[in-house]
């Protein structure tokens, strides 16, 4: 199974496990069935998931649950602040229903043993594989959503009154949301279990046998499904996304470039300073978002490449060795994974509001300046005519 817990994980339909191929079972009848310590390597998945990842599942928790908190004030609601608590809150989902899975087989060191009763069988693909990619394909999608509305904040602002508002960004929300279940609505079902009997460790045990379902085997055929699954996953979850945020990322930087040279021109002249303040912080509400798309698209990127030599792989010529390909997908995941606290340490030190606001719900008197944050958020500064805020 190629797949990593959490985030967008990559599955190898055609890999599947035998009694030979797996440790301390002595049956001599070939059977298929569900073995977790040959879907991963083990030498890199117990020490990653077993031992840290409980550890940055906490930081996780605790700072996308402030980040929401923050975010979610009256006072704070803007565009830009919906969105990203909305994927604070999909980043967490994605480390969150796994937790449980990854804590049980590799922090308790259970993956080495056969996996029964179906129930259980069907919600660790569930849980380990479905929902963790529903949740992290909504996140990359709201992600580029991200940079889309900053993208016209920034270059094209009259359109901004019009297309960024509050109910059009609530509307676009849903909308990511349902599309990224949709995108997994077919893999709750296209997968059967089955009981069967196995000597493991010298006694026989129930183990979970897992083909694929009926109606995927004779009526789409398991290369259609999974060609068809994995392409649409490579184009419109991975590769056009990430180049578009590259693309909006550098169009952003370019148009900072300009409104600093702007700015420096309009502290050369008298009775601007409001002027060039206001274009200071909507510089800086740029660069903080510039930042966050950055942090995205390095850990992003290498698991798109990594998906696209499997599809190469699977379709043409097959080329890639799967123990190496697994091995990169789950030090790829576990970076994505890594990646989900920096948001926070991202606003703390960036948004001086963000703090501002942080201090006044968790730091006992803590008293912000500049007239309280009723009038900002997290980005700073006074709310603008697009119902935008400004760093």
């Amino acid at each position: 199974m190629g797949e990593m817990a959490s985030n967008s994980t990559l599955i190898f339909p055609n890999q599947t496990y035998t009694n030979e191929t797996v440790p301390n079972v002595t049956s001599v009848d070939k059977i298929q069935y569900i073995n977790i310590t040959m879907e991963m390597p083990i030498a890199y998945a117990v020490p990653l998931y077993g031992y840290v990842m409980p550890f940055l599942l906490i930081i996780t928790i605790i700072a996308n649950t402030l980040i929401v908190v923050v975010l979610s004030k009256r006072q704070m609601r803007t565009p830009t602040n919906v969105v990203l608590m909305a994927m604070a809150l999909c980043d967490m989902f994605t480390v969150l229903i796994p937790a449980p899975w990854l804590i049980y087989m590799y922090s308790f060191g259970n993956h080495y043993k056969p996996l029964w009763p179906i129930s259980l069988c069907y919600a660790w693909f569930v849980m380990h594989e479905v929902i963790p990619n529903m949740f992290h394909t909504a996140s990359i999608w709201l992600t580029l959503a991200l940079a889309v509305q900053r993208y016209i904040f920034v270059c094209h602002a009259p359109l901004a009154r019009k297309l960024c508002t509050m109910s059009n960004v609530y509307k676009c929300l849903i909308y990511i949301l349902v599309i990224a279940a949709l995108h997994q609505g077919f893999r709750f079902f296209d997968s059967e279990y089955s009981t069967v009997d196995v000597l493991w460790n010298n006694h026989t045990t129930h183990v979970c046998k897992r083909e694929h379902a009926h109606w995927v085997k004779e009526y789409v055929t398991e290369d259609f499904y999974f060609v068809t699954y994995f392409m649409f996953r490579v184009l419109f979850v991975h590769l056009i996304p990430c180049v578009a945020l590259v693309i909006l990322n550098i169009l952003l930087f370019r148009a900072l470039k300009q409104a600093q040279q702007r700015r420096e021109q309009l502290l050369s002249k008298k009775n601007q300073k409001n002027e060039c303040k206001k274009l200071r912080d909507s510089n800086c509400t740029t660069l903080m978002l510039i930042v966050v798309v950055t942090v995205f698209l390095i850990v992003e990127i290498p698991l798109v490449v990594v998906t696209l030599l499997h599809i190469i792989s699977s379709t043409f010529i097959e080329f890639l060795d799967y123990y190496v390909a697994n091995t990169l997908i789950l030090f790829t995941n576990f970076f994505i994974i890594l990646s989900y606290p920096i948001n926070f340490a991202i606003y703390c030190g960036m948004s001086r509001q963000f703090r501002e606001t942080f201090k006044e719900l968790f730091i006992r008197g803590a008293v912000t300046t500049r007239n309280g944050s009723s009038r900002y958020s997290l980005v700073n500064g006074p709310r603008t005519c697009t119902n935008e805020t400004v760093l």
